[in-house]
């Protein structure tokens, strides 16, 4: 039988508010930790690191490597603002569940204790990380969208982002912030927090959920969420290095040649859109 690393006071007080509903919100908080905000993960990584896979796709094009990368990320982002209902998708789908996952997160943080002083055991580390990196996640995806999506620049932290120059506006966020290439240092560091964060938690989720009792399955299902969390960690760096190193200037130079292509091809989409 194995020993959790922690010990949950609030499953034990009698008297506790929300000890009636206590597991069900447990289950409910990791639940909302895997979909939609662990899901929202992988696309939205895997979208911002096409900035350097886009490069080795396609060997046989006639169009550079780097252009390739510019010309890819910017069709995700159109993809994404063209959504139907995207301001809905991100209330309903990811500021609501994030704002769930956040409140109760900390609540059962602050109920929990690890006994790493005592019993420095892995498991035990881990939930302390689990915990920290909670409250990195949190912020910083505050920041990341608050910046990137509403414009805010924090006094020149955060240069402002444009969609329709989606690459070079992103490398501007990187490089010219009054960071400076320290920015990429800051936002590396919070996405392999944010990684850790969801494999690990997509791990206790097989406890939470009772899926995974025994030894051998807790085991098993960690090497399924470390390999989760190897890839999503490889797309992270890949992301950060990709846009940190970007020539803007030629990045611009891409996404102004694409503008003035687009006004040909208008007319030709103007008139079926009427019927919609």
């Amino acid at each position: 039988m194995t020993t959790l690393p922690h010990h949950d006071a609030a499953a034990s007080k009698p008297g506790s508010p929300l000890q009636k509903h206590y597991f069900l919100l447990r289950r409910l908080h990791s639940l909302t930790g895997i979909v939609p905000i662990g899901v929202f993960l992988f696309p939205h990584l895997f979208t911002n690191s096409s900035i350097m896979w886009a490069r080795w796709t396609s060997p046989t094009s006639t169009v550079p490597p780097v252009e390739r990368g510019i010309q890819t990320f910017q069709e995700e982002v159109d993809f994404i603002h063209g959504l139907p209902f995207l301001t809905l998708i991100e209330v309903f789908g990811i500021w609501m569940p994030l704002a769930f996952h956040a409140v109760f997160g900390v609540w059962f943080a602050s109920q929990g204790k690890a006994n790493v002083q005592r019993y420095a055991y892995q498991d035990n580390w881990r939930y302390v990380w689990q915990r920290l990196t909670g409250y990195v996640a949190f912020l910083f995806i505050f920041m990341h969208v608050s910046s990137l999506r509403w414009g805010w620049t924090y006094g020149g932290l955060f240069p402002s982002f444009d969609a329709h120059q989606a690459a070079s506006t992103t490398a501007e966020h990187f490089q010219n912030g009054s960071m400076g290439l320290a920015m990429a240092a800051f936002y590396l560091a919070c996405v392999l927090a944010i990684v850790f964060h969801f494999a690990n938690g997509l791990w206790t989720a097989g406890i939470t959920w009772g899926l995974t009792l025994s030894t051998g399955a807790m085991k098993r299902w960690g090497q399924v969420c470390a390999s989760v969390g190897i890839v999503l960690a490889v797309a992270g760096v890949l992301s950060v290095y990709g846009f940190s190193t970007l020539d803007i200037d030629a990045a611009k130079a891409v996404e102004g040649r694409r503008t003035a292509v687009e006004p040909m091809a208008a007319p030709a989409t103007a008139a079926p859109t009427e019927f919609r």
